[in-house]
């Protein structure tokens, strides 16, 4: 599984970093390391929308915020691997 957390100016002004630094410390903390690859990209076009945009293989999500993440991270990368 490969996760992109959108890093552009408007993404890292709603939260990204903050995410990345979620999302790190949950594969860790689940030894996900082989399975799960995470990555920043650059703008996806969605920059209007509220939070930041999250794409999972192929699945583009946006509006992830960090109080949303631990939902997030259960429906959209636990279900799936």
């Amino acid at each position: 599984m490969i996760i992109q957390i959108c890093v552009g100016s408007s993404c890292h002004l709603k939260g990204s970093h903050e995410l990345v630094n979620l999302f790190q410390n949950e594969i860790e903390k689940r030894a996900l390391g082989s399975k799960v690859t995470l990555a920043g990209c650059f703008c996806t076009g969605r920059c209007n929308r509220e939070g930041v945009t999250i794409v999972v293989d192929d699945a583009v999500y946006t509006g992830v915020t960090p109080d949303k993440f631990n939902e997030f991270f259960e429906e959209n990368v636990m279900k799936k691997i």
